[in-house]
């Protein structure tokens, strides 16, 4: 039986979530055969002022090279305000998201939790459910939501719900990708003991595999599956 390739689409809020959430995973996908595409609804930098022109372009390179060692294409995504998506109407980012629901055609769509702080994650993750509503006539067949560490974990069930993660994917083969991709976004990572260090995403993914058995995995939340 000859195993069913995916086409797959990640939406996320900032060039570097895709990395940091599932690089590891996109990887895999891509070691499997499965076309991954990707798109981010903000340049990740313009919440920091005038002084951020350059750090744009550098940001947007280092997306372009993180994205050839995982091994996924960039589509055209969003222009929206970094750190200030709930100040655009909700449907003005389902919008765009539609657009490259009807450019890719996935059957496997992965977004941001809405149990993260950051408020573009929440906006994002709410504006993908939207895009993906399950209407007839549609061919994706299951939406899962990852993590990013210090934007989940910050999170509080109080206020933000809480990640409960059902899905676990083994990274142990492509954590080398995973971190070099990173290593493109050296400018976003900070020091130890911060959540958002080599270290700390290190132990993240340490982590999630001891929970299944694993040495090293990425952690996911079906949302929704549908067997068509």
């Amino acid at each position: 039986m000859i195993a069913k390739k995916n086409n797959i689409l990640v939406v996320v809020a900032h060039p570097d979530d895709e990395t940091l959430g599932l690089g590891g995973t996109i990887a895999w996908h891509v070691d499997n055969g499965d076309v991954v595409y990707c798109l981010s609804m903000t340049d990740g930098l313009g919440a920091r002022g005038k002084e951020s022109k350059k750090e744009i372009k550098i940001r947007a390179q280092a997306s372009i090279n993180a994205g050839k060692i995982l091994g996924l294409t960039w589509i055209e995504g969003g222009s929206f305000p970094d750190n200030a998506m709930d100040s655009v109407p909700l449907l003005e980012v389902a919008n765009v998201i539609e657009k490259a629901k009807s450019l890719v055609g996935p059957n496997i769509v992965y977004t941001h939790s809405s149990a993260d702080l950051n408020v573009d994650h929440q906006v994002v993750s709410h504006a993908t459910l939207i895009a993906f509503r399950p209407q007839p006539n549609e061919v994706w067949e299951e939406i899962r939501t990852f993590e990013i560490a210090s934007a989940t974990d910050y999170g509080h069930k109080s206020i933000t719900n809480t990640f409960y993660p059902n899905l676990y994917i083994n990274i142990k083969q492509t954590w080398d990708k995973k971190l070099a991709a990173l290593n493109e976004y050296n400018m976003e990572m900070r020091e130890a003991p911060h959540t958002r260090s080599y270290e700390g995403l290190e132990n993240l993914a340490r982590y999630r595999g001891n929970q299944v058995g694993l040495y090293y995995a990425e952690a996911f939340e079906i949302i929704r599956k549908i067997h068509r």
